[in-house]
């Protein structure tokens, strides 16, 4: 499956893929002709001294007469308007066209093969067996010494035991023997040849041809070494175009895997972008930057290889198989028995490594978590002493990846040896019998060596299949990783169209929030976290939310922004269900500072316009000083511009949380949620910001999530939250009074005096003992005695 959708993410790159099949295509075809330029070479330019044909370039008019003996006229009639006329020392050119060259070959060819022969002598019950002579010619025994009734015994008186072309030649002029004789002679001479008669032609009409030129003067050793030369540009033309091929569908096939390896990057960050906490939570943080990392890497790197080597290895192969199944050597089986060893090969390899390279990615996901683990845990690492731990936790994960790795390539360096001695046999194999071809006249070197290219061009293109094969099953693995991050669908929807509510900017969001009998349970958790939560928030007033640790306080505010969604009930925004506000414009409307403080690496000034970039230096200092930063800020010599570091690691913690602050108020938010977002601060900052805010935020929704009883005392209503449910709300006053809850928090962080208690308040069943005060401005005074933490 992974392996599919491989490819499956070349859809978007067609034209791609079309280019790097016809380069590939183009460059097999190339490479695949160098063996024929390479046998045309060793068989013609120097087995054969670079005589291409058998028709030649140049002959004597004695030598073209001698070979038109055994030409029937009609056969006369085609050569003779191919050849001009006999310069002044009787040579003839050759003038026709290739066509015409390649029209005349084969007779010529057979009748320069007799030529030859008679050149070299013949014995005459050989000559006299092939003319089927049957009568003795009167012209002859006229001029014979002795008659004789048996023409062999006159041709014998004659000539001798043997007679050569100059005998054939007044054989013919005395009428012993015709023209028609020696044709059907020619005829019957090729026919019992047999299977090797083409070879054995060729090689004797070519013999012709060199003995036909030195008679005409050419010169023999300029004719190899121009065909020679010619032959070797051919084979460099043929290089240089493969080579051009290779580099531009290596370039294309980078150009493309780079493309792709961009475009799953941004899917997959867009996707992780739109994730709630919910899919956030499938996924560990080392998992998705394995994936967003490695994972991808290895998709590139496999899509190089397929629009590089995939294609190019069947293109080779085929190419080969064709041209080897097109020369006939008789030795087709032993790229049969060569196939089927690799196929036995690479099944007994992907066997053993299959199961290995599906659990590897699993692997790299453990030792990165652990690394990560160790990376961002090493303070309290050091604090307990537990690097040596730590140390064995990591070695652990990273032996059991490393252990997984050397078994796969010690599996796959088996396949290289197992190749050399397939490819290596199959050579010895070829030479072998090959060589026995050439030894019977068979099979000319040349071919033999081509032979030998096309059959190792064929194991080479199964070898490269079978090392891509190898490496598939992991890319696979990581196709299907990272396609399960792209088909995780967040389950924050966006509105449709027709049911989106908008607000137009005239108009704007007022900011008023209500919770309605809201109920939130966390995805597979068996019991709710909230429950039947309702409460409104309006502009100009303060919400506070307190309660103890793992109450849900946290949750309640994230399903403002829509971080997660309600599971049963509603919170509307100005009486709007927020499941049908627009995300973007939700969230513009919000100014969200969550419980972990979290700054960019840049500079102070990016920080704080990260929700507007277009925002004016106005408005960034303003928000600056609502969030009492501007004091730090200035103080440093670069100011606004000053850098900030990865998580914002180079400023203290009630810096970084003042950023944090600034950043959410310099949007100008209709509802602003501040998720125990002033617990680093000491208490006199505290006080001072929450007093700027009540003035120059007085148009705003503020709702506070907090732990410190001073946070929270001024607030227009306070809700306490347990065990997910509103077990009290009202004032701080009212609260000491009525809710046991909050009493015991507050107690827990100030004295009674602080409190504003005369005497201990025991309230029972939601009944306080005393009326109780408010606390007095003294009793907040004296709390701004802590430093910022």
């Amino acid at each position: 499956m992974g392996r599919v959708r491989i490819f499956s993410f070349l859809k978007n790159h067609k034209l791609s893929f079309l280019i790097a099949l016809v380069l590939l295509f183009a460059q097999a075809n190339f490479e695949l002709t160098l063996p024929g330029v390479m046998s045309d070479i060793v068989d013609v330019g120097i087995s054969q001294g670079g005589i291409s044909s058998t028709v030649p370039d140049e002959i004597t008019s004695e030598d073209l007469e001698s070979v038109e003996l055994f030409l029937s006229d009609a056969e006369v009639d085609q050569v003779e308007p191919h050849f001009s006329e006999p310069d002044a020392d009787g040579v003839r050119t050759f003038t026709g066209s290739r066509s015409d060259r390649e029209s005349l070959e084969g007779f010529m060819g057979e009748a320069e093969m007799l030529v030859y022969q008679f050149m070299e002598g013949v014995s005459i019950d050989e000559f006299a067996a092939a003319t089927e002579s049957s009568a003795a010619d009167a012209g002859a025994a006229q001029q014979a010494p002795a008659a004789s009734a048996d023409p062999v015994e006159l041709m014998r008186q004659m000539f001798g035991d043997t007679i050569d072309i100059a005998d054939i030649e007044r054989l013919v002029d005395a009428g012993v023997v015709t023209k028609d004789q020696l044709v059907e002679s020619r005829e019957t001479l090729t026919r019992q040849l047999g299977d090797n008669g083409d070879s054995i032609i060729q090689s004797r009409a070519i013999e012709f041809v060199e003995s036909a030129y030195r008679d005409a003067g050419v010169d023999l050793t300029a004719v190899q070494s121009n065909y020679l030369f010619s032959q070797g540009l051919t084979m460099l033309g043929y290089a240089l175009a493969s080579a051009a091929c290779a580099i531009l569908a290596a370039l294309n096939a980078s150009r493309t895997s780079a493309a792709i390896g961009r475009d799953l990057r941004h899917q997959l960050y867009e996707r992780v972008l739109d994730y709630s906490p919910a899919e956030m939570g499938k996924f560990s943080a080392a998992s998705l930057i394995t994936r967003a990392t490695n994972d991808i890497q290895q998709i590139q790197m496999i899509t190089v290889m397929c629009l590089r080597i995939v294609l190019f290895a069947p293109c080779m192969g085929l190419g080969a198989v064709v041209r080897v199944l097109t020369t006939p050597t008789g030795m087709e089986w032993i790229l049969v028995v060569a196939i089927v060893a690799i196929a036995i090969a690479i099944g007994v390899l992907m066997g053993v490594t299959m199961p290995k390279f599906r659990i590897m990615q699993s692997l790299v996901d453990r030792n990165n978590l652990i690394a990560r683990e160790i990376l961002t845990g090493i303070m309290p690492i050091r604090a307990f002493g537990r690097q040596k731990h730590e140390e064995e936790r990591y070695d652990e994960a990273n032996r059991e990846l490393t252990s997984t790795y050397i078994f796969t390539n010690r599996c796959m360096t088996f396949l290289m040896p197992v190749m050399m001695i397939v490819m290596n046999a199959t050579t010895v194999g070829i030479v072998w019998f090959g060589a026995q071809g050439v030894d019977a006249g068979n099979l000319q070197v040349g071919t033999l060596m081509a032979y030998i290219n096309y059959v190792m061009q064929v194991i080479m293109s199964f070898m490269i299949l079978t090392m891509i094969s190898v490496m598939l099953p992991r890319a696979g693995v990581a196709a299907d990783r990272v396609q399960e991050v792209l088909d995780t669908q967040t389950s924050i929807k966006n509105p449709e169209p027709e049911a989106r509510v908008t607000r137009e900017r005239s108009e704007g969001w007022k900011g008023v929030v209500s919770y309605n009998d809201v109920t939130f349970t966390y995805p597979d958790a068996d019991v709710p976290t909230l429950e039947n939560i309702s409460f409104t928030a309006e502009p100009g007033k303060t919400i506070a939310i307190i309660g103890s640790t793992g109450c849900g306080k946290s949750t309640l505010v994230q399903l403002i922004p829509r971080l997660y969604d309600v599971t049963e009930g509603s919170i509307t925004l100005d009486g709007v269900d927020i499941r049908n506000i627009d995300l973007a414009e939700l969230r513009r409307t919000i100014g969200y500072v969550p419980q972990k403080r979290m700054l960019f690496s840049g500079t102070i000034e990016s920080n704080i316009k990260y929700g507007d970039e277009s925002m004016s230096d106005e408005d960034m200092v303003q928000a600056a000083q609502i969030a009492q930063a501007t004091e730090f800020i200035e103080g440093k010599p670069d100011g606004y511009s000053s850098p900030i570091s990865q998580g914002g690691t180079n400023v203290s913690g009630g810096q970084n949380q003042r950023l944090s602050i600034a950043r959410a108020l310099a949007i100008h938010p209709k509802v602003l949620v501040f998720d125990d977002s002033f617990s680093a601060l000491d208490y006199k900052t505290d006080a001072t910001l929450r007093a700027e805010l009540d003035r120059r935020c007085s148009d705003s929704a503020v709702i506070i999530v907090a732990q410190r009883i001073a946070t929270i005392m001024h607030a227009d209503e306070i809700l306490v939250l347990d065990d997910g449910r509103i077990v009290g709300r009202g004032t701080h006053a009212e609260l000491l009074r009525s809710c046991p809850e909050y009493l015991e928090i507050a107690k827990s962080q100030l004295s009674e005096s602080e409190l504003g208690l005369d005497e201990p308040a025991r309230p029972a069943s939601g009944q306080s003992g005393d009326e109780g005060v408010e606390p007095a401005d003294a009793a907040e005074d004296s709390t701004e005695k802590g430093g910022e933490r």
